[in-house]
């Protein structure tokens, strides 16, 4: 007897619940888990099983579920505004949310503009450096540059400078093109190689292809130091310094989605940080509430904002939804950034994430392991498996396995991430460690 058969939630979603990124035939033998409530990194189902979230329920939750401090200030919000349209008025959460934000980055990024998904961000980061280019006199840059293997949502905008066939390929027609260059993706480093000579390489063929089209093209978009997608790819922060200035240079917008790897995830606030550089635009959504609500924004710098500010309709920039800067889900932004600087997040980041890679090591030693990686809060590798049937089932039997241990992990393809939450205990990492290494043992031995 299976799960939707004993479980009535499961067979009740089965029938009625069309879930994402999802072949739903697969979940006659792959089990939904019937999740009950979550209390600090552990998500419960109705049974009283535990799960630790290993991966933060898809990279939003960064301080644990149920978090008191995040839901003290919601509760305070409910009473006082759920909801007012941005258009036209305005409010206290909002505005204390985009000014705290531009201080971050040193008032380079002054400007917020606000949806509710990763996707709709860079749908509106797309929108607004075209449009930015129009009004400056400049219609002919209409183009968009993205990696090999990137991800930046599955939008019709988004999608087209995502270069994931499985998401792509279905909805080819309805896309507009984008040029697709090289990946600095470490992994790439021939013998002797180094990651900072793969990412030179790397932006060597986006200058070539700049020396052609750059008038043509309105901007780059790149994920900063980890393509979280495409399989964690890691590349050296030499490559956003090299982007800055092939942008600057060629009169093209640098986007920085930030959506995954922002908020401290990759070790600082913002990624970009870590070169030293700003880009034109930052996208934002997952961890910035906490994982609380949907929310998401992209900062702009003054001068882009200029090209739009008109006593002409036209020249405004056309974007709306009807939850834009709900004040709910800004109200969590802002206890997700107070607990930042309360409890100075990012060097305990630091501390914590070199225990969780120490607990790591015999993971990382595995015969069957390459490429192991880390940056802040990430940590990744590839398992080695010569059957294309069994590497055809990887991320399905390591998912599954791992549910069986307590933890909530999810590969994608034969690559295994870890992206937990930012409060895990001595106890939870030892955990965490020896867990993942018993499932892998499991799944490479099946």
């Amino acid at each position: 007897m299976n799960n939707a058969q004993t479980n009535p939630w499961i067979a009740r979603s089965l029938k009625s619940v069309w879930h994402p990124c999802t072949q739903m035939k697969q979940h006659e033998t792959v089990p939904l888990v019937p999740v009950h409530r979550g209390q600090g990194a552990w998500l419960f189902d109705t049974d009283g099983k535990r799960y630790l979230d290993a991966i933060s329920s898809w990279w939003v939750n960064l301080f644990g579920h149920a978090n008191p401090r995040i839901n003290a200030a919601l509760k305070a919000q409910l009473d006082q505004l759920e909801h007012a349209m941005l258009a036209g008025f305005t409010h206290e959460p909002v505005v204390e949310l985009s000014e705290r934000l531009s201080a971050l980055t040193g008032q380079a990024l002054g400007h917020c503009f606000y949806a509710s998904d990763g996707a709709s961000a860079v749908e509106i980061a797309l929108k607004m450096s075209f449009h930015a280019w129009r009004n400056a006199g400049k219609s002919d840059k209409q183009e968009f540059v993205c990696l090999r293997g990137s991800y930046h949502g599955e939008t019709i905008g988004a999608l087209a400078v995502t270069d994931v066939a499985l998401f792509r390929d279905a909805y080819g027609p309805l896309l507009r093109n984008a040029h697709v260059i090289a990946s600095p993706d470490a992994r790439l480093a021939r013998d002797g190689e180094t990651a900072a000579e793969v990412a030179q390489w790397a932006a060597n063929r986006l200058e070539n292809l700049l020396q052609q089209r750059a008038g043509n093209i309105a901007a780059i978009i790149v994920e900063p130091l980890v393509q979280c997608a495409t399989g964690f790819a890691m590349h050296d922060s030499a490559y956003l310094q090299m982007l800055r200035a092939l942008c600057d240079r060629y009169q093209v917008h640098l986007i920085a989605d930030e959506i995954a790897v922002g908020c401290g995830r990759t070790g600082t606030f913002f990624a970009c940080e870590q070169a030293g550089i700003w880009p034109d635009f930052v996208c934002l959504s997952k961890g910035i509430s906490g994982g609380y609500l949907p929310l998401s924004l992209v900062m702009t710098r003054d001068d882009i904002y200029q090209t739009f500010y008109s006593a002409d309709v036209t020249r405004g920039f056309l974007h709306s939804h009807s939850y834009t800067g709900n004040p709910l889900a800004c109200r969590a932004a802002l206890a997700t950034l107070d607990i930042f600087e309360q409890d100075d997040v990012l060097a305990a980041n630091r501390e914590r994430a070199t225990r969780i890679t120490q607990a790591l090591q015999p993971l990382a030693a595995h015969p069957k392991v390459r490429h192991f990686r880390q940056r802040g809060m990430i940590w990744a590798f590839d398992a080695v498996i010569e059957d294309p049937a069994e590497a055809a089932s990887f991320s399905r039997r390591f998912f599954t396995s791992a549910l069986e241990h307590e933890l909530l992990l999810r590969p994608i393809g034969n690559t295994v991430y870890l992206m937990p939450p930012f409060i895990l205990s001595d106890d939870e990492i030892s955990l965490l460690a020896s867990r993942t290494q018993a499932v892998f043992e499991q799944v490479m031995q099946a």
